[in-house]
Protein backbone atom coordinates (compact mmCIF):
# COMPACT_ATOMS: atom_id res chain seq x y z
CA UNK A 1 0.00 0.00 0.00
CA UNK A 2 1.21 3.53 -0.76
CA UNK A 3 0.11 6.92 0.57
CA UNK A 4 -1.07 9.18 -2.27
CA UNK A 5 -0.82 12.46 -0.31
CA UNK A 6 -4.47 13.50 -0.79
CA UNK A 7 -4.37 13.07 -4.57
CA UNK A 8 -7.51 14.43 -6.29
CA UNK A 9 -8.06 13.30 -9.89
CA UNK A 10 -10.58 16.15 -10.28
CA UNK A 11 -7.63 18.56 -10.10
CA UNK A 12 -5.41 16.88 -12.72
CA UNK A 13 -5.99 16.37 -16.44
CA UNK A 14 -5.75 12.69 -17.34
CA UNK A 15 -2.83 11.55 -19.43
CA UNK A 16 -3.53 10.43 -22.98
CA UNK A 17 -1.73 7.95 -25.17
CA UNK A 18 0.54 9.66 -27.68
CA UNK A 19 0.95 8.41 -31.21
CA UNK A 20 4.46 8.52 -32.68
CA UNK A 21 5.48 11.81 -34.30
CA UNK A 22 4.90 11.97 -38.04
CA UNK A 23 8.07 11.40 -40.06
CA UNK A 24 9.82 14.69 -40.75
CA UNK A 25 12.40 17.19 -39.59
CA UNK A 26 12.03 18.89 -36.22
CA UNK A 27 13.91 21.56 -34.28
CA UNK A 28 15.02 19.99 -31.00
CA UNK A 29 17.50 20.09 -28.14
CA UNK A 30 19.06 17.32 -26.10
CA UNK A 31 17.41 17.74 -22.72
CA UNK A 32 18.82 14.68 -20.91
CA UNK A 33 21.62 12.17 -21.33
CA UNK A 34 22.62 9.09 -19.41
CA UNK A 35 25.15 6.29 -19.86
CA UNK A 36 23.40 2.97 -19.21
CA UNK A 37 24.48 -0.68 -19.25
CA UNK A 38 23.16 -2.88 -22.06
CA UNK A 39 20.66 -5.61 -21.16
CA UNK A 40 23.34 -8.27 -21.49
CA UNK A 41 25.79 -6.25 -19.41
CA UNK A 42 28.44 -6.55 -22.11
CA UNK A 43 28.50 -2.88 -22.97
CA UNK A 44 27.10 0.60 -22.40
CA UNK A 45 24.92 2.95 -24.39
CA UNK A 46 24.41 6.68 -24.21
CA UNK A 47 20.70 7.44 -24.08
CA UNK A 48 19.90 10.92 -25.37
CA UNK A 49 16.50 12.56 -24.87
CA UNK A 50 15.60 15.06 -27.58
CA UNK A 51 12.83 17.56 -26.88
CA UNK A 52 11.02 19.21 -29.79
CA UNK A 53 11.21 22.98 -29.21
CA UNK A 54 9.04 24.43 -31.98
CA UNK A 55 5.90 23.81 -33.97
CA UNK A 56 2.85 21.64 -33.50
CA UNK A 57 4.73 18.97 -31.54
CA UNK A 58 6.60 21.32 -29.19
CA UNK A 59 7.44 19.56 -25.93
CA UNK A 60 7.32 16.01 -27.34
CA UNK A 61 10.28 13.71 -26.71
CA UNK A 62 12.29 11.38 -28.96
CA UNK A 63 15.17 9.15 -27.84
CA UNK A 64 18.41 7.93 -29.37
CA UNK A 65 20.58 5.15 -27.97
CA UNK A 66 24.23 5.14 -28.98
CA UNK A 67 26.04 1.87 -28.21
CA UNK A 68 29.42 3.37 -27.41
CA UNK A 69 30.74 0.22 -25.70
CA UNK A 70 29.81 -3.07 -27.35
CA UNK A 71 31.33 -6.38 -28.41
CA UNK A 72 30.45 -5.57 -32.01
CA UNK A 73 32.94 -3.18 -33.58
CA UNK A 74 30.37 -2.25 -36.25
CA UNK A 75 27.81 -1.30 -33.59
CA UNK A 76 30.35 0.98 -31.90
CA UNK A 77 31.39 2.47 -35.27
CA UNK A 78 27.78 3.32 -36.10
CA UNK A 79 27.22 4.86 -32.64
CA UNK A 80 30.41 6.93 -32.84
CA UNK A 81 29.38 8.17 -36.30
CA UNK A 82 26.00 9.21 -34.97
CA UNK A 83 27.62 10.99 -32.01
CA UNK A 84 29.94 12.77 -34.47
CA UNK A 85 26.92 13.93 -36.49
CA UNK A 86 25.29 15.29 -33.32
CA UNK A 87 28.49 17.07 -32.25
CA UNK A 88 28.90 18.66 -35.69
CA UNK A 89 25.25 19.74 -35.77
CA UNK A 90 25.56 21.61 -32.47
CA UNK A 91 29.17 22.77 -32.86
CA UNK A 92 30.66 20.93 -29.87
CA UNK A 93 33.47 18.92 -31.41
CA UNK A 94 35.25 17.50 -28.34
CA UNK A 95 32.76 17.08 -25.50
CA UNK A 96 34.21 15.78 -22.25
CA UNK A 97 30.75 15.12 -20.79
CA UNK A 98 27.38 14.54 -22.47
CA UNK A 99 25.93 17.53 -20.60
CA UNK A 100 27.90 19.72 -23.03
CA UNK A 101 25.48 18.54 -25.74
CA UNK A 102 22.39 19.76 -23.86
CA UNK A 103 20.15 22.68 -24.82
CA UNK A 104 21.75 23.51 -28.19
CA UNK A 105 19.16 23.57 -31.01
CA UNK A 106 19.60 21.21 -33.96
CA UNK A 107 17.37 19.63 -36.55
CA UNK A 108 16.54 15.96 -36.18
CA UNK A 109 15.17 13.83 -39.00
CA UNK A 110 12.57 11.58 -37.40
CA UNK A 111 11.30 8.42 -39.05
CA UNK A 112 8.98 5.58 -38.13
CA UNK A 113 9.96 1.98 -37.48
CA UNK A 114 7.73 -1.03 -36.81
CA UNK A 115 8.61 -2.68 -33.50
CA UNK A 116 9.43 -6.38 -33.58
CA UNK A 117 7.81 -7.13 -30.21
CA UNK A 118 4.32 -5.72 -30.75
CA UNK A 119 4.10 -4.54 -34.38
CA UNK A 120 3.37 -0.94 -33.38
CA UNK A 121 5.23 1.98 -34.90
CA UNK A 122 7.81 3.95 -32.93
CA UNK A 123 9.99 6.94 -33.73
CA UNK A 124 13.65 6.66 -34.70
CA UNK A 125 16.08 9.46 -35.42
CA UNK A 126 17.48 9.02 -38.92
CA UNK A 127 19.78 12.03 -39.12
CA UNK A 128 20.96 15.32 -37.65
CA UNK A 129 21.56 18.79 -39.08
CA UNK A 130 22.61 22.20 -37.89
CA UNK A 131 19.70 24.46 -37.02
CA UNK A 132 18.51 25.73 -40.39
CA UNK A 133 21.47 24.01 -42.03
CA UNK A 134 22.33 21.06 -44.17
CA UNK A 135 22.18 17.49 -42.92
CA UNK A 136 25.30 16.06 -41.27
CA UNK A 137 24.57 12.34 -41.58
CA UNK A 138 22.39 9.59 -40.20
CA UNK A 139 22.64 6.61 -37.87
CA UNK A 140 24.19 4.46 -40.60
CA UNK A 141 26.77 7.13 -41.39
CA UNK A 142 25.33 7.95 -44.81
CA UNK A 143 24.47 11.45 -45.97
CA UNK A 144 20.86 12.40 -45.37
CA UNK A 145 19.28 13.79 -48.55
CA UNK A 146 18.42 17.46 -48.38
CA UNK A 147 15.03 18.75 -49.39
CA UNK A 148 11.60 19.27 -47.98
CA UNK A 149 10.41 21.96 -45.65
CA UNK A 150 10.62 21.20 -41.91
CA UNK A 151 7.23 21.25 -40.18
CA UNK A 152 8.12 24.30 -38.05
CA UNK A 153 8.88 26.36 -41.19
CA UNK A 154 5.60 25.60 -43.04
Amino acid sequence: MATLNNFDANQVDPSVALDPLPAGKYLAVISESELKPTKTGGGKYLQLTFQIIDGEFKGRLVWARLNLENKSEMTVKIARGELSAICRAIGVMQPKDSVELHNVPLEINVGLKKRDDNGEFTNVIKGYAKKGGTPIGNAAGARTPAGGTPPWKR
